[in-house]
């Protein structure tokens, strides 16, 4: 769940690879309907299939081309079908007659048995089978899975399609060759992505909810300042302090003096469709009609390349430090022998900053083993889907983009990407707790204010949304399951 788009990303839809076997059409066919599903052997031989911006834009933007980060060697996957029909029809007379038949059949029946038993977990069973090196599985799964998934389906089928993207990426390459395995061609325009991240923003309230209960958190733990220093890791549009800098406005005796040092990554100007000096135009021009005093400091490096001397911090300023969905991609000490993730905290506690305000998904895929992470990752993007499902009509074009441009990404880096490339490093809050303790850090409670403003919230949404008060912090989640955490620290 981004709030920004890397238009260098590894691991989006828009890639040159051929199609892997899925259908896009609303209905799911019926199970061992040997109609229902046509195996095109030819596209399994194709070299590439490229994908324009065009194509990525038009209303057949999921067509048989949908799931396409797939290598471009797939013999394997053809050799496996050759021996399913051989296994069940008989080898050619002309063949030899030392092919393993009775192997071959008991891959099947096991295939069979496993499809039977559902989609989920035909998944998990999928994703075991790349773990544990089980060419032949793998490949079985996958067919049956091309026939069980839809973009244009249930949550569970949608979130499929993604995920069976990110198995066959795994499956086809390894290693350091997952990311060049999965470069895009061309994202689509910067206006769209905008578009797409306004859509998701209204749609579910994870946002909103980040923004309320930080910019609360920090209003409370800035009362009678004035000079106020908000440092944000990742501004993208700014969004966040327009309504910060209208309460500031409305202060009995007058506003503070405000500064706002944005951090981004320069990549992302593309989604702003330009520097980060937009952002500072567009919030200048909301303190002047605030009447707020309004510096901005633009700082375009990477997240975890930011040195102290980058955040223009000086005496007598009220320090206030913020993390939305930032952290995470931050590496740690599982990539890096540096440990940026720690180093950034260190250097945030350094600053002896008033308040930090952070939101974190709550999820376990940072150092976890590939089937675990697989499994985490299943269950906490169903819930998303789920919670996405209750508001948009499932044929709604801008739920299918939405989808693919704000949760694909992400879904398809976890799966198939390790190592450096793999940027989705997702923590629970327990051990987000520990990584600030031992930074220094102490947590601060969020105020009941805030409880009530995010309850006032969630009356807008859907009842399955819930909110729950521990440890200090605040949980926001779909039916039983936790989806982001935000938190306050000192």
């Amino acid at each position: 769940m981004a709030q920004d788009y890397n238009p260098q990303c590894s691991d989006c839809l828009c890639c040159s690879h051929p199609t892997v076997l899925i259908r896009n059409s609303p209905t799911v066919p019926e199970e061992n309907n040997p109609n229902s599903y046509a195996l095109n052997l030819t596209r399994l031989q194709t070299p590439s299939l490229s994908v324009s911006q065009q194509d990525c834009q038009t209303d057949s933007i999921y067509t048989s081309s949908s799931v396409s980060c797939v290598s471009e060697d797939l013999h394997d996957l053809k050799h496996t079908l050759l021996e399913i029909e051989k296994a069940m029809l008989g080898p050619d007379p002309d063949e030899t007659a030392n092919y393993p038949l009775a192997d071959a059949g008991n891959k099947w029946m096991q295939m069979m048995e496993i499809v039977a038993g559902g989609l989920k977990q035909t998944l998990l069973a999928c994703a075991r089978a790349v773990a544990d090196g089980d060419n032949d599985m793998t490949s079985l799964l996958m067919i049956e899975l091309g026939q069980m998934v839809s973009v244009y389906g249930e949550p569970l089928q949608r979130l499929g399609a993604y995920m069976l993207e990110g198995l066959v990426a795994r499956h086809a390459s390894s290693g350091s060759f997952i990311y060049n395995s999965l470069k895009c061609k061309e994202p689509p325009p910067g206006s769209d992505l905008l578009s797409y991240m306004r859509i998701i923003y209204e749609l579910c309230p994870y946002i909103k909810f980040a923004y309320l209960s930080a910019n609360g958190t920090i209003m409370e733990a800035m009362r009678g300042e004035n000079q106020i220093h908000i440092i944000d890791f990742q501004i993208a549009q700014g969004t966040q302090w327009m309504g910060l800098i209208q309460s500031l406005g409305a202060l009995p005796g007058g506003p503070p003096h405000l500064k706002i040092t944005g951090i981004d990554d320069p990549a992302n100007a593309y989604a702003r469709g330009g520097d980060l000096s937009i952002v500072g135009q567009r919030l200048s021009q909301i303190a002047e009609s605030c009447k707020v005093p309004f510096d901005f400091h633009p700082v375009e490096v990477p997240a975890c390349e930011v040195q102290i001397e980058h955040l223009g911090v000086k005496q007598g300023e009220a320090v206030a430090v913020n993390f939305i969905l930032q952290l995470h991609h931050i590496p740690d000490e599982s990539v890096d022998v540096v440990n940026h993730r720690d180093r950034i905290l260190r250097m945030v506690k350094s600053l002896s900053p008033k308040v930090v305000t952070i939101l974190e998904q709550e999820s376990n895929t940072n150092a976890a083993p590939f089937f675990q992470r697989f499994a985490e990752t299943l269950d906490y993007y169903n819930a998303m889907f789920e919670s996405i499902d209750v508001t948009l009509p499932r044929e709604h074009k801008d739920r299918t983009r939405v989808e693919q441009h704000c949760l694909a990404k992400e879904i398809v880096n976890v799966i198939a990407c390790e190592g450096a490339e793999r940027v989705e490093r997702h923590e629970p809050f327990g051990k987000w707790r520990s990584r600030l303790g031992m930074a220094g850090f102490s947590p601060i409670p969020l105020s009941p204010t805030i409880h009530t403003s995010v309850r006032s919230l969630l009356l807008k949404y859907h009842r399955n949304y819930r909110c729950e008060e521990s440890a200090g912090a605040l949980f926001l989640g779909w039916k039983n399951r936790d989806l982001v955490v935000s938190s306050a620290w000192k």
